[in-house]
């Protein structure tokens, strides 16, 4: 009996003792261990972290693999957005015309012209509806048409899988209204039903007009009505915190329209790679063929992405957007259920990532660490893979 206690007295002794000593290991020790969970594979996966006070890189290991970043892929999208269009953009929506107005009849065809808004609403519509209505018209005696030519006519991007498309994200168009849901379902053809859609709110604002098509404004068509969507840095909120495909999809194409007068993924994507050069980001490894991560052609290192974050750290114009539109350990977005507790819980600010071939996690850990942490798999382990991210983090949290 003796001999029993006092190996319950050890083993007790043990098991209190036990994360005090490994609270004295060296944090690249704790961090290395952290990372040891089954399921993972080592030479798959890349991991590294980086002290935002000296500079240092505190740990790595695998840091420039060539890898799948699944929505992580979304970080260098929101730095170059913030970095090209600033903050405080917005996106607009247009109702123009080259017809003319008689009394309450409006003579020629409206154009409800699309500038890549992801977020815009039937309420929006009925606001532009109301402002035509302002102007004393009660007829169109032309149609309505939707102009989505700000982009390209291209709907997925380069690498998706077939089944991306309605699954992943709705059809890529720079004029979708309620993210491409038409009459309870998302429309294949999201312009005409935009159009279609603004047709319906005209008539419920006593304003007739002809059917709804799809087409090209002419040159000479002027402004009759315009709504503007939220500034860029909510819109990022709703991107990143909810890891929204089809918002990052529009964003890369906006960036492409806006600066190069292109609204096409590829343009996009290559004023993003020249915006992180520009920052330092090391391009070793790192293919970008769309804006969400969902491309299986798409490769990032763990080093680059925590490149991206001390770049956007070290911008004081964008730092306070950036940081606010990443999801919460234990708060919201897709950190809402994860690291609950402390010391992770409101300290840790992250981009999650998540297809069957990769899991992610890169972010923030107060105002002390940046990481990154990808493992790829064919299939990736998804739980092996998660708790390996929030180790680490959470190894990281205990160093504050």
């Amino acid at each position: 009996m003796r001999r029993v206690r006092r190996v319950v007295l050890v083993l007790t002794a043990w098991l209190v003792l036990a994360p005090a000593a490994a609270a004295k290991l060296p944090l690249p020790t704790r961090l290395a261990h952290a990372l040891e969970v089954p399921g993972n594979s080592p030479d798959a996966s890349g991991a590294i972290a980086v002290d935002l006070i000296t500079g240092r890189t505190v740990f790595e290991r695998h840091a420039d693999s060539s890898l799948v970043p699944a929505s992580n892929e979304k970080l260098a999208v929101t730095y170059a957005s913030l970095v090209e269009l600033g903050p405080a953009y917005r996106f607009r929506t247009e109702v123009i015309s080259s017809g003319y107005q008689d009394g309450a009849v409006w003579h020629g065809n409206v154009y409800l012209k699309g500038f890549g808004d992801p977020t815009l609403t039937s309420l929006q519509l009925e606001r532009l509806a109301a402002q035509l209505k302002q102007k004393g018209i009660l007829q169109i005696d032309g149609r309505v048409v939707g102009d989505d030519t700000w982009f390209d006519s291209e709907r997925t991007a380069p690498g998706w899988k077939s089944s991306f498309l309605l699954y992943e994200s709705p059809p890529l168009t720079a004029l979708a209204v309620d993210h491409g849901v038409y009459d309870g379902h998302l429309s294949l053809q999201p312009t005409l039903a935009a159009a279609g859609r603004f047709k319906r709110l005209l008539r419920r604002r006593g304003i007739a007009a002809g059917r709804a098509s799809v087409g090209v404004a002419p040159a000479g068509a002027y402004a009759l009505a315009q709504v503007e969507s939220e500034p860029l840095s909510e819109v990022l909120v709703e991107m990143d915190r909810e890891s929204d495909n089809f918002t990052a999809e529009l964003l890369l194409k906006e960036i492409g329209a806006e600066v190069r007068g292109v609204g096409s993924t590829a343009a996009g994507a290559a004023i993003v790679l020249r915006d992180l050069g520009a920052a330092g980001v090391p391009l070793q490894g790192v293919l970008l063929f769309d804006g969400s991560g969902l491309s299986l052609d798409d490769r990032i290192t763990a080093r680059a992405l925590a490149a991206v974050l001390l770049a956007a750290w070290n911008d004081p114009e964008i730092r306070a957007s950036f940081l606010r539109a990443l999801p919460v350990a234990g708060v919201n977005g897709t950190l809402e259920d994860r690291m609950q507790k402390k010391p992770t819980r409101g300290v840790v600010r992250a981009k999650t990532g998540t297809t069957n071939r990769a899991s992610a996690l890169a972010g923030y850990v107060g105002r002390r660490y940046v990481f990154a942490v990808i493992q790829n798999g064919f299939p990736v382990s998804a739980w092996a893979a998660r708790k390996a991210q929030d180790r680490f983090a959470t190894a990281l949290a205990s160093a504050l």
